[in-house]
């Protein structure tokens, strides 16, 4: 009996609709993270979701490290925050 396996086309759908869901949570943990920092924080949308992406793996490696769990929502945006308030005030040394 022959074995049936899903098709190429599928996998690819699968693999677009991952990057599109971690983009868009990217965004929203990203501005979450910029609320959080005063000021004006200038950046378009997709460096915001990076932004959000990269504090999302700091809150989870954080969250391993004090928890022995992964870090979650609050330590992905706080994460962020950081990444952040680190990008500004190295964008401000430039400045001098």
């Amino acid at each position: 009996m022959a074995e049936t396996r899903p098709s190429v086309g599928w996998r690819t759908l699968e693999g677009v609709a991952l990057l599109v869901i971690i983009l868009v949570s990217g965004l929203v943990v990203g501005a979450l993270g910029r609320l959080l920092v005063p000021g004006p924080n200038p950046m378009g949308l997709f460096k915001t979701a990076f932004v959000g992406i990269g504090g999302a793996i700091a809150g989870g490696v954080v969250g391993n490290l004090l928890f022995d769990e992964p870090g979650g929502f609050i330590l992905a945006v706080l994460g962020a925050a950081v990444i952040v308030w680190w990008l500004e005030r190295s964008n401000a040394r430039e400045e001098y």
